[in-house]
Parts: structure tokens; sequence; C-alpha cells
């Protein structure tokens, strides 16, 4: 550098116009060799890496390509090079040395920030294509990892633009440390609650959860450092705090749709002025039901050992053990809850008798269907219910219902025509 500037003052120039010339000169010479350099660098990452991530069977080097990681880090190479270039350009010029490195530090750091970001999001992309992310998502740490980034980043460049070490900065935010918290308490609080969610595996992507507190019935759509989505069954979206699922409990499907049987359980009220012992020719009619068949042999044999075995009169049926239109209909509910189709026998499986009521009888079948899917299961649980209501009346039951208008009318018509009789009569 001194013999460029002795060449310029043997040329005539002041020493002040030789030393500006020969910053100058220096100065376009690195600038030149930077872009040459920034060229090369762009040719082998952009160019050569390309090629080479397509023939490698990993996705990792597509998805850092596709997030422009590589790109980032070439256009660092340049401005690595003219800040170590800095003392030698400025030579004469000390003064600007500072400022200039400055400034490409707060360059270098901004790239490292976005490229740091852009490896954070192809990892996690990454990682979503693994079988283990359903059950372990870990979208709310890579936020936090980002938060990080971001923030010590921030922290570099604001002690760079003061003039100050990053250490210094540094060391004084112990005394922001309460302000900091209430700044970022739901990022906090979220972060906590997703290591809990995470680490407990409560919830993950693709679970139905209900919690009214919040309008939330539906399915999980996306999981985040503060928030969780949920994708309500009538396409609403609603919005929960992640601290909120811990703090104040919710309900999870989940367990159903592993399990593979998706509770029934419903009641019919029979009108109990309809239950009656069996005669004989009601238990000839249900001989004639398959279901039936073994239950009624089995009980007719039981019932008659053990009426015989007390000689009780068969006269009055109040004497002894006796079929009833409900009993036997209860077990015929069993046996074509068992045989059905959609129906997990393996689980629990229940049909009951409810406590009497003014509203009749509750028979009440509790069992889990095998298709845990909504729209089947509500089928399912509808051609239950149609096909039992129907079977009533052949065992000679009525179902319970309060009078509607059209029995008021019925009656009323009825009565009418009863006092037209009574009228008539001489």
């Amino acid at each position: 550098m001194n013999g460029i500037r002795f060449y310029f003052e043997q040329q005539g120039f002041s020493t002040a116009h030789a030393d500006q010339l020969s910053t100058a000169l220096f100065l376009l010479l690195a600038i030149v060799l930077a872009v040459v350099t920034e060229i090369a660098t762009r040719k082998v990452l952009l160019k050569v890496i390309p090629v080479f991530a397509l023939k490698t069977a990993t996705t990792l080097d597509d998805l850092l390509l596709k997030h422009r990681v590589f790109t980032f880090i070439a256009h660092m190479v340049p401005a690595i090079l003219l800040y170590n270039f800095t003392h030698a350009v400025f030579v004469f010029y000390p003064d600007i040395v500072p400022p200039v490195q400055a400034a490409f530090v707060i360059y270098l750091t901004i790239l490292a920030i976005l490229a740091s970001l852009g490896s954070l999001d192809a990892l996690l992309e990454k990682y979503n294509e693994q079988q283990v992310s359903a059950r372990l998502p870990l979208k709310s740490f890579i936020q936090v990892l980002k938060t990080l980034v971001v923030s010590s980043g921030a922290v570099i460049v604001i002690a760079k633009l003061l003039g100050t070490s990053p250490l210094v900065f540094f060391s004084g935010l112990g005394a922001f440390t309460a302000v900091i918290i209430l700044i970022f308490k739901d990022s906090i609080l979220g972060f906590v609650a997703g290591i809990q969610l995470t680490t407990n595996n409560l919830v993950k992507p693709g679970d139905w959860i209900e919690m009214p507190k919040y309008g939330a019935d539906g399915e999980v759509s996306d999981i985040s450092l503060v928030t969780v989505s949920v994708q309500n069954w009538d396409k609403t979206i609603t919005v929960i705090p992640a601290y909120a699922l811990i703090s104040e409990g919710f309900r999870n499907w989940r367990g159903m749709s592993e399990s593979g049987g998706r509770r029934i359980m419903r009641s019919i009220n029979i009108d109990m002025r309809s239950v009656q012992f069996c005669d004989a020719a009601m238990l000839e009619n249900l001989r004639s039901i398959v279901l039936l068949g073994e239950y009624l042999d089995a009980k007719t044999r039981e019932l008659d050992d053990y009426n015989s075995r007390f000689a009780f009169d068969a006269a009055v049926p109040v004497n002894g053990r006796r079929l009833t239109n409900l009993g036997t209909f209860r077990a015929y509910v069993m046996a074509y809850l068992r045989s059905h189709p959609k129906i997990n026998t393996e689980m629990t499986l229940i049909v009951r008798h409810m406590q009497p009521a003014e509203n009749g009888i509750p028979v009440q079948f509790y069992v889990f269907c095998n298709d845990v899917d909504w729209g089947n299961y509500e089928n399912v649980q509808a051609d239950i219910m149609d096909h039992l209501l129907a079977v009533l009346p052949f065992f000679g039951l009525r179902v319970f219902q309060n009078p509607s208008g059209s029995d008021i009318t019925e009656a009323a018509h009825m009565f009418g025509g009863l006092q037209q009789d009574i009228a008539s009569q001489p």
C-alpha cells in the first residue's frame, strides 16, 4: 500500500491525494475480488449442490435448497472477504475501519439469522415426514429456537449500532428480566405447556378434542408455540392458548379412535302397562325368531325345572317363575347386538333396565361400534334404533310417548262419537 502511495507521489500528487487514490484503487480491487468470489461461490453452491442433491437419497439437502440456505451462505463469503480487507483498504483512514466493519458484522448477522431460520424450517419439514412426528410434534420447539436465534441476532445488531460489545449488552439484560418475562409471558407459558403436552403425549395434530369454554369441538390442525388451532366439526377454526390446555383441561377423543370402538349408549322407554307374562301363543311366535331359539329353549328348561322342584300351581301365573315379554325382548336385544357386524363384541356390551319413572321403564343398551368414523357410526346407531323400535310390537310391547297434537285430536273425535251414540239411544 505504501508503494502505491509512493508511486502516486512521484507522479506529482500530494500526499493527501495519493492516499485517496491508493484507497480508491484498493477499494475497487476489493470490490472486484468480492464480486468474483460471490460469482464463483454461487456457481459452486447454487449450481453444483442442486445437481448433487438430486443424486442423494436424503431429502434434507433438497429442503435446504428449497428454503434458500445455500443462497444466504453464498452471500456471506464476499462479505467475510471484505471484512478482512477493511484494514488493508483503509490503512490511511483508520477511523473509517470500525464503522465499516460494524456494517459488515450487521450484514453477516442478518444473513446468519436467515440461514439459521431456513435450516430450522428444513429440519422441521424433514422431521414432519417421519412417523414419529405424529406422536411428538416439534413445531413449538423449533419456534423457541427461532426466537432465540432472532433475539441473539437482534442483540448483536443493536450492540454494533450502539458501538458496544454484545457481551456488555447481554450482561445488562439481567436488570430487565421482569420486563422480558412480562412481555413474553404467553410465549413462556406456551413453551412450558408445549413441553408438557409433547412429553406426556396429551395432544397432537389430528386429535379430536373438546373444550366447551373456548367453543372448541373438532380436530387439532396446528400446534404452535403459543396457540393450538382446532378445526371444529362445522369447519370453523378455534384458536386456544396452549397453556389453557394444561391449566383448564380438555377432552381428547384419541383414546376412542385408537381403541377400535366408539360408544353407543341409547335407551328405549317402554310403556310399563304393556309388560306381561309370555303365554303359549306368544312363546310360539317368539320361537320363530332365529336369535331367540337357544335362549328360549334353555330358559324354558330352567324355569320348568325350578317350578317342578317346588310344585308350584301352574294355573296361577304369579306362582313360580315365568318368562316376560320385556325380559325376552332384553335377551333378543343382547343377541341382536352380539350378532351385529358393526358391534365390537370384545368391548363392553350391556343391555339393562334403568329406574322406572313417569316416562316408563328405560331399556338401555351400552355397546361399542367398531367403526369410529363419525358418519358411519351415526348410521350404525340409527339402524340399531330403527330395528329395535320396529320389533317392539312383536313382543307385545309399546314405546312410552307423551300425547301429541294428533293423539289429543283423535281422543276428541272418539269422545264426540261416544256422545253421539249415547244421545241416539232411547
